[in-house]
């Protein structure tokens, strides 16, 4: 029998930082829950707004796949590899922190927010050649189906990481149905909705809710309202 866990939106830490504000579903820097440490192989899901003109200095990671989904406006990024690119909504963003990287995040816009999911999962292997890697989608693409944005293989759609991970993004029609097969035993899916209303079998979720599902090998999203939302597929056990 499949087995469920539920974050209301409402239910996840918040940071006010005054120029940075972040709801976190699971713990992260000042917010800890131990009964949210993780889902699975994924350990952080922070759904950051930055002021303009402001960002998160030059600070490091190691060990860790870190992607970036922006949802509004523009993120300048500089790393340590010498990498120095702006990402926008319809952008994926891929970082191999392996050994060690600094970077920095920097809204340069004075005047309008960025918005964006900073997503960190569990790797596969340790202390690899980091790497960086970021692809402008098509958000036609994902209309009233699943987009493909991110997979542990290099020659499929999106980005890659060093996991036995998947990820689609789906913007769905009121009334659109579609159903998910997790590609391995021993996953589970991670849901996330970015706007609207969506049923997971018979679980109903809104916007910014988080629903994680795993002992079955596949599930069913209905969106009850016109809807935006991210699946997660990632092991369990890693």
């Amino acid at each position: 029998m499949a087995q469920t866990v539920l974050h209301k939106a409402a239910t996840r830490g918040y940071a006010d930082h005054g120029w940075l504000k972040s709801y976190h579903t699971f713990s992260f820097a000042g917010y800890y829950n131990p009964e949210r440490i993780n889902f699975g192989a994924l350990r952080v899901l922070n759904d950051d707004s930055v002021d303009g003109g402001r960002g998160f200095g030059e600070h490091p990671h190691d060990n860790m796949e870190i992607i970036s989904i922006p949802l509004e406006g523009d993120l300048e990024h500089r790393d340590s590899m010498n990498n120095i690119a702006t990402i926008k909504n319809g952008d994926i963003q891929v970082m191999s922190a392996g050994t060690g990287i600094y970077h920095s995040e920097y809204n340069k816009d004075t005047y309008n927010k960025v918005k964006f999911l900073q997503i960190w999962v569990f790797p596969n292997k340790r202390n690899v050649e980091p790497r960086y890697d970021q692809l402008s989608l098509q958000p036609g693409d994902r209309h009233n189906t699943l987009q493909q944005i991110l997979s542990p293989n290099q020659e499929d759609a999106g980005v890659w990481i060093h996991q036995d991970a998947w990820f689609n993004i789906g913007d769905f029609d009121k009334g659109v149905s579609a159903n998910y097969k997790l590609h391995k035993a021993g996953q589970g899916v991670y849901v996330f909705v970015l706007k609207g209303d969506i049923k997971v079998n018979d679980q109903l979720l809104n916007t910014r809710d988080g629903f994680g599902i795993w002992d079955t090998d596949q599930l069913n999203i209905t969106a009850e309202t016109d809807a935006e939302f991210l699946l997660m597929e990632v092991p369990m056990e890693f």
